[in-house]
């Protein structure tokens, strides 16, 4: 099996379309679906083997979808409830298939979780990244990263032989420390909840496009996909995306080698 990277869910915390919400792209993604978005999700698959990062509340239809009754390992960027709402679900299937699931994260994250849903440990392991880890032959590396009034998330990159990339779906506003691991990808997946958001500054947790923009012609990877995104962004629309960069849709298969 060639290494790749699916979509699994492109949306932000809230998904699309928005319960409240008759605006246009809502609308759309009611009707005809080209907007509809789950929680931000992918699947990583490589050397036969495979992995999730992050486990939302739509974990479950995720698999449905895919056709697959379990996943052994799942990395986590973070302990909010659109990152980690499905673990309990996953927690569930571990325990009616008899198989201990493997859960992979920084170990502040990995206390947050405990604190959230205490029972988790009885079915799964739990494995500290803060020093490293290796799944599908990736090794992988982790960093923290602003994620602006909503506090701190995680950032991931992953090497296998001379191919990089990262992924970080909650930031905005990162630090020349936070950059530095950007620099040298062949691809980075970014989140991006606006094309522009008007929201005062300080009320809000990640990138949207324009700010997006300046921060690629910083860290210059090789492509970009953008994800996370909110009811702001409509895929139907000529987006503003600069050379290299594409937006992510759910089922979206890219793979990850030269």
């Amino acid at each position: 099996m060639e290494d790749r990277l699916t979509f699994l869910g492109t949306g932000d915390a809230m998904g699309v379309p928005r319960v409240y919400c008759d605006c246009l792209v809502c609308t759309e993604a009611r009707e005809t679906g080209m907007n509809r978005r789950l929680r931000s999700s992918v699947l990583v698959e490589g050397d036969g083997e495979e992995f999730i990062i992050d486990c939302g509340p739509d974990w479950r239809f995720m698999m449905e979808r895919l056709g697959k009754r379990k996943v052994r390992d799942m990395l986590i960027t973070h302990a909010h409830f659109d990152h980690i709402g499905g673990l309990p679900e996953w927690s569930d299937a571990c325990r009616w298939l008899g198989e201990k699931g493997r859960l992979y994260a920084p170990a502040e994250v990995l206390e947050q979780i405990v604190r959230q849903y205490p029972w988790l440990p009885r079915q799964m392991e739990m494995t500290a990244v803060d020093d490293g880890a290796a799944l599908c032959g990736w090794a992988i590396t982790c960093w923290k990263v602003n994620h602006g009034k909503n506090g701190f998330s995680y950032a991931y990159r992953f090497r296998k032989g001379n191919y990089h990339w990262a992924y970080n779906s909650d930031s905005i506003n990162l630090s020349p420390g936070e950059k530095e691991p950007l620099q040298g990808l062949d691809l980075l997946v970014l989140g991006t909840s606006f094309v522009h958001e008007t929201a005062p500054f300080e009320t809000r947790s990640v990138y949207d496009m324009r700010e997006a923009a300046e921060l690629l012609s910083e860290v210059k990877p090789r492509q970009t996909i953008y994800t996370h995104m909110s009811h702001d962004v409509d895929v139907r629309e000529a987006l503003p995306l600069p050379e290299g960069v594409r937006i992510a849709k759910a089922g979206m298969t890219v793979p990850l080698h030269k």
